[in-house]
Formats: structure tokens, C-alpha cells, sequence
């Protein structure tokens, strides 16, 4: 059987057959011990996800790895160079968690516009007895602006035109297939939406791009959510633009230093968070582990990956 370093547990029905194939060498059990030392030499792949990549040390310490699966879209965490100059594969699992993302980044926006926690809250309190909530904001005739427009973006401006909504997109260059507005410079996108969500990559080019000068270009009445990574976020600046009521309110599933996430955001009312969770149904997790075994059975059988990383 092949050796194969898992950095962190799968569900159990990815877990199971994993053990079945693979002779795995499970990383979170191992704290404390010499089990990576022991077996540097026999480990052929590294099984990961997302958040925790593969740094460039680990990848240095397995001499015989030839592929890094990852359970997850964004490979930010995977040291790339190293992996390429070592001529060691990388897999991810797109697509399978894309109508999940762009459900829950719709979600979000209505959740945030139209305060559906609060609501929640003023019956659960019973404060309702007392009076009505206060207004809220529409989602639907809205301008939505979307950084970003890959798979999950153009699924998303698909999801939202249901809603009447006009629909502006941000990216490197137009895309042909979109028929919406495309625009060259984020701060004239922010300043042009009502709501504006960001489905960018990970990584050093998205770095903390969506900071104070958009926020204050997206204004007092305009909306955020973030479905893509943390990083993309300069997150001290939307605590302070979320405080400050520089803009109306956001919707975020990732966080910068999460789980662990800035406790400031637990005392503003105008936010919606949620624990990364945008891919967490059944069935796009059964999906994601799925490829990720397909990926690796077929780069043991020698056949060609089926969701390699350029």
C-alpha cells in the first residue's frame, strides 16, 4: 500500500476507505512523536485541507512525495513553488463546492440586509410583545458587485439575477460569457454596488485588496460579504468601518485568524458570521473527499489527475 501523510481527520466516510487503500500516517495523532521522522522516506502523498496546506519545511522533510491532494478549492497554504520545483502534483476538489459557496454568499446578503438574526432574536425574546423590529433593507433591485468573477463569482451573479438585481463584476479582464457590468477598478465597483461580495483566490495578489478605501467607497448604505478567504480582507480596517458605520453591515464565513477569530466582531449587531462553513452540507463534503481519493487512486494507477493545480 502507498504511504500517505494525512495532516488532519476526514469524515468518517472518507476515512474509512482511505484506511482501506492507503497505509496512512495520520499527522494530528502524532504530536509528541517521532512517526514523520520515522517514515519520511516511505511517504508518497500528502492528504490535506485547505486551512492547513503544506508548508515548504514539510515538503523538504519528504524526500519520495510525488503528489499533495487537497481536500478544499484554495491551495494558498500549499507552498506551489516548492511543489513545482520538486515536480510534485497538487490536486484540489473545485467545482463540487461551488453551488454551496454561491448559495450561502445569497444567504449571507439576505441575512445581513435584512437582519434575519436579529429578527430571530426579537421573537425568541420576546421582545416582539413590546413592538415591532425596527426596518430593514431590501435585497432584491439592488446593485450587486462581485470581486472576483471565477466559477464561484459567475455562479453567484447567476443565483442573484433571480432577485431583479443589476449585477457588476470585478476581475483581471471582461469576460466574454458575462453579460453583466464589468469594471476595471474595485473602489468604482464598490462605489457603484449596494452589496458587495468577494469571491477572490487566496494568496499574495488578493492580499488584504478590499480595505478602508473601499469600504468607504462602498458607503453607509452599502453591504460586504466575504465568502473566499480572509486574507483578501484588511480585516482591522472593517472592524473599524463596521464600527464606525462606514458601511451598513456584512456578512463574512471567513475570518483572518480563525478560528480565533477579532472578539470585536461579536459586539457589532450588523454583522453576520459563520464558522467557514459555506461547503458544509453532506453532500458536497461526500463530493469533495470523493475527488480527493479519485485523485489519488488515479495518480497511483498512473492515469491522468482529475483536478490537477496548474
Amino acid at each position: 500500500m502507498p504511504h500517505v501523510l494525512m495532516l488532519g481527520p476526514y469524515p468518517d466516510w472518507d476515512m474509512l476507505p482511505m484506511e482501506a487503500s492507503y497505509r496512512l500516517h495520520k499527522l494530528w495523532e502524532q504530536e509528541g512523536s517521532d512517526t514523520l521522522a520515522e517514515n519520511r522516506n516511505s511517504v508518497r502523498a500528502i492528504a490535506t485541507r485547505g486551512e492547513l496546506g503544506a508548508n515548504k519545511a514539510l515538503i523538504d522533510a519528504l524526500p519520495n512525495l510525488e503528489i499533495i491532494a487537497c481536500y478544499g478549492v484554495g491551495t494558498d497554504a500549499i507552498d506551489l513553488p516548492t511543489a513545482r520545483e520538486r515536480r510534485i502534483r497538487v490536486t484540489n476538489t473545485p467545482d463540487v463546492l461551488t453551488g454551496d459557496v454561491a448559495d450561502i454568499a445569497v444567504g449571507l446578503a439576505l441575512a445581513t440586509m435584512r437582519r434575519l438574526p436579529a429578527g430571530d432574536a426579537h421573537v425568541r425574546s420576546g421582545a416582539w410583545a413590546q413592538g415591532n423590529m425596527g426596518l430593514v433593507t431590501r435585497f432584491h433591485g439592488k446593485k450587486v458587485g462581485i470581486v472576483g468573477f471565477g466559477r464561484i463569482g459567475s455562479t453567484i451573479a447567476r443565483r442573484v439575477s433571480g432577485f431583479d438585481v443589476e449585477i457588476g463584476y470585478f476581475d483581471r479582464s471582461a469576460r466574454s460569457d458575462a453579460p453583466h457590468l464589468f469594471f476595471p477598478d474595485i473602489l468604482a465597483l464598490a462605489a457603484w454596488s449596494d452589496v458587495l461580495i468577494v469571491t477572490l483566490a487566496g494568496g499574495a495578489s488578493t492580499h488584504k485588496l478590499v480595505g478602508a478605501e473601499v469600504f468607504r467607497a462602498l458607503g453607509p448604505k452599502g453591504f460586504l460579504v466575504n465568502v473566499s478567504r480572509g486574507s483578501t480582507i484588511d480585516e482591522p480596517a472593517l472592524l473599524d468601518a463596521l464600527e464606525s458605520k462606514i458601511i451598513a453591515g456584512a456578512g463574512l464565513d471567513v475570518f483572518w485568524n480563525e478560528p480565533s477569530i477579532d472578539p470585536r466582531f461579536a459586539a457589532i449587531d450588523t454583522v453576520v458570521l459563520q464558522p467557514h462553513h459555506a461547503s458544509g452540507t453532506v453532500e458536497t463534503r461526500q463530493a469533495m473527499g470523493q475527488l480527493v481519493r479519485d485523485n489519488l487512486a488515479a495518480h497511483f494507477a498512473g492515469r491522468p489527475l482529475l483536478t490537477p493545480v496548474a
